[in-house]
């Protein structure tokens, strides 16, 4: 990924919760969570490095809808997409034709239905194909160590 403080674009964040749950997700108010996969879509315009950092690092104040779900979900892969354009609602429309979505997740300063995706099977590896069969360039992330450095 070359120094990721400078790449751009967007990510997908592949996470995993053990047990079904209700979640307190801010405003969405507190949906219910099935145990499973899910994919979370964002956009790092400012740079790679800051924002996974703020994603893998606990225990800060929610500030997205993400925050709030990071409390009990555990991040098992990342998947980047450089790009200088904002592409997390293209991505997000990829994977909504693929997985269920969480309504209103992620997506409160968008049109999309949601940037929260659901599947009770492991998922990076369609993620990917699907990405790359709609012209991506989706980089697999399962080493966070230069991230969190």
């Amino acid at each position: 990924m070359g120094d990721c403080r400078k790449v751009k674009g967007s990510y997908v964040l592949i996470l995993s919760i053990s047990e079904s749950l209700p979640i307190s997700v801010g405003r969405l108010g507190e949906p219910y969570f099935s145990n499973g996969f899910y994919a979370y879509v964002g956009s790092a315009l400012g740079g790679y490095k800051s924002r996974l950092k703020h994603h893998l690092l606990q225990g800060r104040k929610p500030h997205w809808h993400i925050d709030y779900l990071l409390q009990k979900a555990t991040i098992r892969d990342i998947i980047i997409c450089t790009s200088t354009e904002r592409t997390e609602c293209r991505i997000a429309d990829v994977l909504r034709g693929e997985f269920e979505s969480i309504s209103g997740f992620g997506a409160s300063d968008c049109k999309c239905r949601s940037h929260l995706f659901y599947d009770a099977k492991e998922m990076t590896s369609r993620i990917v194909m699907l990405l790359k069969e709609s012209g991506f360039r989706p980089e697999h992330i399962t080493d966070f160590t230069s991230i969190i450095e």
